[in-house]
């Protein structure tokens, strides 16, 4: 492709061509002779990418986690097996409160595997290296809650960066998502030690069933700052501050009880964080609760004017304005079907949010959103 320079075409007596893109979402843009159309390039054709569950972070990273897990599982088998157990729990919940706006799988993907090498990798190093320099004590308390939710929002922000971030139950769901790959990894070791130190069953119960949402709580508050960040369109670095704060805070304490019980002999302490914890859990069950089904009744309200903005056919407008009508429909439909039916209701429940958000439409994220409809529209087979 050998891109036009000059300005973008004014009147139809330009001839038809790529142009820089007027909405800026990419590079260039494919002017047909009478207007712009959704045809959209970055001049990078000919360069490899990698496919969307992966990122050179994800991959650099893996290549230093994936050698670390293998030897484990040589190691101790049952320890990785129980390992998984918390994602039997915790992905349900994810998958429930990601029903209003699905997120494309290979993105929750990439949430989990973020979580599981770059945030595990950066963190296994930095609190090594924190508690031969300082002790244990220091790195479960001061260490582990900076570094950890720090390289877990940062896996938040790059779906920010990726366009997957469109409302508050988004960084929400995110969080979760790349909170629980953390989790798993850092099970994996604990469970390895506990299984040598014959105290597999009880680490099993405490970490796996008693607090599989501990990770996922903690990291909640960052997602949620950055949510609302995206959604007022307000600065996400002063959002993401006070979110990640939040975080490592709760972190911190949760981890301060562990360590002063264990070094006291004084489980009153463990009591009291674990009924703080426990509170806090419930706290956050009403908050995303209420979050869902706010933007629930945001979306049906949205649903005539994006069938008048958007072209939806009178069978979209009967299936998607009627929650309970869209989920048996979504039931109805062989599996192969779902995912185009999921990408159809997430690039509408997108768009809904775009007009909900302050300020002036943003004709870039509009011609961007309208894009992934169209091509969800018109997909064939499983997408």
């Amino acid at each position: 492709m050998q891109p036009m320079t000059g300005p973008p075409p004014m009147s139809t007596a330009v001839a038809p061509g790529w142009y820089p893109d007027p909405w800026k979402t990419s590079a260039w843009r494919w002017w047909d002779g009478h207007s712009w159309t959704a045809h959209v390039s970055d001049g990078q054709e000919n360069k490899p990418r990698l496919p969307s569950w992966l990122s050179v972070p994800v991959l650099v990273a893996g290549l230093f986690t994936a050698p670390t897990v293998a030897v484990l599982a040589y190691l101790e088998p049952a320890a990785i097996a129980l390992g998984l157990v918390p994602l039997l729990i915790v992905v349900p919940v994810l998958l429930w409160l990601d029903r209003v706006e699905p997120e494309p799988r290979n993105s929750r993907l990439h949430a989990l595997l973020w979580g599981a090498t770059v945030a595990g990798l950066v963190a296994a190093t930095v609190n090594t290296i924190v508690a031969l320099g300082s002790g244990e004590a220091v790195a479960a308390v001061v260490s582990a809650p900076l570094v950890e939710e720090a390289a877990k929002g940062l896996g938040i922000y790059w779906a920010v960066r990726r366009h997957e971030v469109d409302s508050v139950m988004d960084g929400i769901v995110y969080a979760g998502w790349v909170a629980v790959g953390f989790a798993v990894l850092e099970n994996f070791t604990y469970f390895t030690d506990a299984a040598a130190a014959d105290a597999l069953l009880q680490v099993f119960v405490l970490r796996a069933l008693v607090t599989p949402f501990a990770h996922p709580l903690f990291t909640a508050w960052t997602g949620l700052a950055i949510g609302l960040a995206v959604a007022r369109r307000q600065s996400i670095a002063v959002n993401a501050l006070w979110g990640f704060g939040l975080a490592a805070v709760t972190h911190a304490a949760w981890n301060g009880s562990l360590v002063y019980s264990e070094e006291t002999g004084d489980l009153a302490a463990v009591g009291i964080a674990a009924l703080c914890f426990v509170v806090l859990f419930l706290a956050a069950i009403a908050t995303v609760v209420t979050l869902r089904k706010r933007q629930q009744q945001d979306f049906l309200q949205a649903v005539p004017m994006l069938a008048q903005r958007y072209g939806m056919s009178p069978q979209e407008v009967q299936v998607f304005g009627h929650w309970r009508q869209m989920l048996h429909s979504r039931r109805q439909l062989p599996r192969s079907d779902r995912a185009r039916f999921d990408n159809v209701h997430a690039a509408l429940a997108r768009l809904a949010m775009l007009h909900r958000r302050p300020g002036p439409l943003d004709p870039a994220d509009e011609a961007r959103l309208a894009d992934q409809l169209r091509r969800a529209r018109t997909a064939r087979g499983p997408t």
